[in-house]
């Protein structure tokens, strides 16, 4: 499935591993068009709070970048960052998306601007090694301007796909983690920090 913090052993996310688990019809966990009614989720939610269109977004853990295409099919002005551990797409598509190299656990390292539109986090999360974790999700909140959009699945899930390094976790977990980091839930994988944002109504969050 997707990238995270520390790598287990022996696990490379070169050309074959991208492959494998985005490309062939077999292995892959999604499609393209699953993967275009996401973006579209995610920036009409982001659009719907900022009131406006998008003009930044980050990806976090983004793999090859599949996200910037469609964005900039959507929005040809977005900026977007990209950023993976991953040497193999970082020297692929780094010039042509954008991407950075850098980990969750050092997001803050990389010394990003704030006040993204739209920060995506996407089929991550359970992969991050849990020192990681809070650290780079309070990162995530800092430099967070608009949505969060962040995929996370959790033991009650019973996913399929890549397992070689993922970390089971229960969804009380996420939710008492995202509740300490300050992130609440406004929708479909979508997060906001309500400081940030004027006028959120009740009913457009989660209760906590």
């Amino acid at each position: 499935m997707s990238r995270r913090s520390s790598v287990a052993p022996n696990k490379r996310y070169d050309r074959a591993y991208f492959d494998r688990w985005y490309r062939a019809p077999r292995t892959r966990i999604d499609t393209p068009h699953a993967l275009a009614r996401k973006v579209h989720l995610a920036v009409s939610v982001a659009e719907y709070f900022l009131g406006r269109s998008i003009a930044t977004v980050l990806d976090i853990g983004c793999g090859e970048g599949r996200w910037s295409p469609l964005l900039r099919r959507m929005r040809p002005s977005v900026r977007y960052t990209g950023i993976d551990s991953s040497e193999y797409a970082v020297r692929r598509f780094g010039r042509r998306r954008n991407l950075r190299h850098g980990t969750f656990g050092a997001l803050r390292s990389l010394r990003l601007p704030r006040g993204f539109d739209l920060v995506v986090c996407s089929d991550v999360l359970q992969y991050v090694h849990a020192p990681d974790l809070e650290p780079g999700l309070r990162e995530l909140r800092r430099l967070l301007g608009g949505v969060a959009y962040i995929e996370a699945f959790t033991r009650e899930d019973n996913m399929e796909g890549d397992r070689t390094g993922w970390y089971e976790r229960s969804a009380a977990a996420y939710r008492q983690l995202f509740r300490r980091v300050g992130l609440t839930s406004c929708g479909v994988n979508c997060f906001i920090d309500p400081d940030r944002l004027a006028g959120v109504n009740v009913f457009e969050i989660a209760a906590s």
